[in-house]
């Protein structure tokens, strides 16, 4: 019979915890470690037992993940709010939330979450700071407008943000400091070298032919366009993920929290335990789709029917979650299933 240790790390930016157990749950070692590659490195390479471990996924939990994973049997990254929700108690410290991630791991009681493969996590930081530098923009964009509405000056709302319009505007501009002509052009040049930004992170992600492969396949839903089809992939990871569309919805931010005791059920708003970015990007793809597909058309219309646009909206959010789940898996071009053919003497 094969011996096998469990261990739990508690991640810091400075420092990494550890608590080595036995399957019975007896302390085989503990204690602390630089967050260094060459310290994890040593350490790791002087364990000779078969080891599982599991670590929270936090902002710096990635690169140690990355730099353990081949010395593991198993490693995993358990869930921030689950994990937080089992394990609070009055009494924490570094070295007792590693002990209670190694017997969380030994007991088969570890909320452990999906973590994305090393190349997927380098596009998706692309793709995430593609998002920055938009809102970055849009920032800039609402700076100069703001600037010109203190000085009362008038000016073409549709056409403001063009190279020549600004700067023949700029031009015309009296009776207004000097110092807002500044900051008009220091806020057009900052809000130019955002939009660069943009242009070139979205060549960088067109490199990279299999992602390629997949947003094309993507764009073949009606209404689905690149950002869109870039947004899934990348967050999604590997659509194989997920059991149902339910799961999928769930995900997205696209479901209401539910909570039910003593028989009484009850429906909140749309939950905060969601991924934000895929939240995002399919509402306001949501609110365009429709104009596009006929199908996400009709659902709106159905949902609109009933007096609630916002719900409209999230119903063709799911929708669009439905479509692009059932191509990510199989891997074929979209297709509206077949209507059912007309009975002779019914209406059509």
């Amino acid at each position: 019979m094969t011996t096998v240790h469990y261990v739990g790390f508690d991640v810091h930016k400075k420092s990494v915890s550890y608590c080595i157990k036995t399957a019975a749950g007896a302390i085989v070692k503990q204690g602390k470690l630089p967050s260094q590659r060459d310290a994890l490195l040593s350490w790791a390479s002087e364990r000779d037992t078969p080891w599982h471990g599991a670590m929270e996924a936090t902002l710096f939990s990635g690169w140690i993940y990355d730099t353990l994973q081949p010395y593991a049997t198993q490693l995993e990254m358990a869930n921030p709010r689950e994990l937080e929700a089992i394990t609070k108690a009055k009494k924490k410290s570094d070295p007792i939330d590693a002990r209670k991630m190694a017997d969380l791991l030994r007991c088969d009681l570890l909320p452990a979450c999906y973590v994305a493969p090393p190349h997927m996590r380098e596009l998706r930081r692309l793709l995430r700071y593609r998002s920055l530098m938009v809102r970055e923009a849009v920032r800039m964009k609402n700076r100069i407008a703001g600037l010109l509405m203190e000085t009362g000056s008038e000016y073409d709302r549709e056409r403001l943000h063009g190279r020549q319009y600004f700067d023949q505007l700029l031009d015309s501009l009296q009776d207004i400091p000097v110092s807002v002509k500044q900051l008009l052009q220091l806020t057009r040049s900052s809000l130019e070298t955002f939009e660069f930004v943009q242009r070139r992170v979205l060549k960088m992600l067109a490199s990279d032919q299999p992602l390629q492969q997949r947003v094309a396949l993507l764009e073949t839903i009606p209404g689905v366009g690149e950002i869109t089809a870039l947004t899934w992939a990348l967050e999604i990871g590997e659509p194989g993920r997920f059991s149902s569309v339910r799961q999928a919805c769930s995900y997205c931010g696209l479901t209401a929290a539910f909570r039910s005791s003593a028989d009484k059920q009850q429906r909140g708003p749309i939950s905060k335990q969601r991924n934000k970015h895929l939240q995002a990007t399919l509402i306001e793809a949501a609110k365009l789709a429709p104009r596009w597909n006929p199908a996400l058309a009709q659902v709106h219309a159905r949902e609109l029917d009933r007096g609630h646009r916002n719900r409209a909206t999230l119903a063709v959010a799911r929708k669009l979650v439905a479509y692009l789940l059932a191509v990510d898996r199989s891997g074929k071009p979209f297709q509206l299933p077949a209507q059912p053919a007309a009975v002779a003497g019914e209406p059509t």
